[in-house]
């Protein structure tokens, strides 16, 4: 006797387009924690890529004024966490392995949330030591990099290398939210934004002729005017979603 057991798995998550998003004035973050449960006090637990930290000075103290100013909805559980990034992190399995003995020290449970701040590599690496606690937190991401914005940061999967291969170790984890603040995008060297950018050029060619002229039209201002790059990630973003949404490959 063989029984085949088939079923499926509905998910949704918001993406968030916004801009500074740990202004107490902006409740973005806090209805994207709470939308699902907005009556009960929500503990967090925030990672923060440390290059963030040197180009904005006051990152940590927005992030604890934040928590603050929503604390009859919000806690922090402890101080943020400061940590590379970069593709090292990657590498880095001890990196994995300390984070999720501090989320084990500090008693997160699946309905306790992660927020990670920074580019794809440490919200791949930070993002796959939460999925694998408790079988998934819920984790936040605010991706902090054209690329990360347009791309990976929105998506679904998590990972980290070994054994000499890229992303060896990983899983299809859906985040729980999703918010792309384009006041990051300001912080970023001239190089990297460009260097970002080149995902909008493949995605368009692929699947937006109509996106790919925009993109020619546009092109000599991209680099430096932040509210067209701004629009370059919605638009990469939108189409990376319907992606994973219909094509069956995520």
């Amino acid at each position: 006797m063989v029984h085949l057991q088939t079923f499926s798995v509905a998910y949704d998550y918001p993406v968030y387009f916004t801009t500074d998003v740990f202004a107490p004035h902006n409740t973005d973050l806090l209805e994207a924690i709470a939308r699902k449960e907005p009556t009960r006090r929500h503990r967090l637990f925030v990672i923060v890529e440390h290059a963030l930290c040197d180009a904005r000075t006051t990152l940590l103290a927005d992030i604890g004024a934040y928590v603050e100013h929503h604390r009859e909805r919000l806690q922090l559980v402890a101080a943020p966490l400061v940590v590379d990034g970069g593709e090292a992190v990657k590498n880095d399995a001890k990196l994995v392995s300390d984070l999720q003995e501090r989320l084990h020290g500090l008693g997160l449970d699946r309905q306790s949330f992660v927020v990670i701040v920074g580019g794809g590599a440490l919200l791949d690496a930070a993002g796959y030591a939460a999925a694998v606690v408790h079988r998934g937190l819920r984790v936040v991401r605010i991706p902090t990099t054209v690329l990360a914005q347009a791309d990976s940061g929105v998506g679904v999967k998590n990972g980290i290398n070994a054994f000499g291969k890229k992303n060896f170790l990983g899983t299809f984890a859906p985040p729980f939210a999703v918010l792309n603040d384009a006041s990051f995008l300001r912080a970023l060297p001239r190089r990297e934004t460009i260097a970002g950018m080149a995902e909008a050029v493949k995605v368009a060619l692929i699947r937006d002729a109509a996106f790919f002229e925009w993109l020619q039209r546009h092109a000599a201002r991209l680099a430096t005017d932040t509210d067209l790059a701004a629009a370059l990630v919605r638009q990469c973003a939108r189409l990376h979603l319907d992606h994973i949404a219909t094509s069956g490959d995520p």
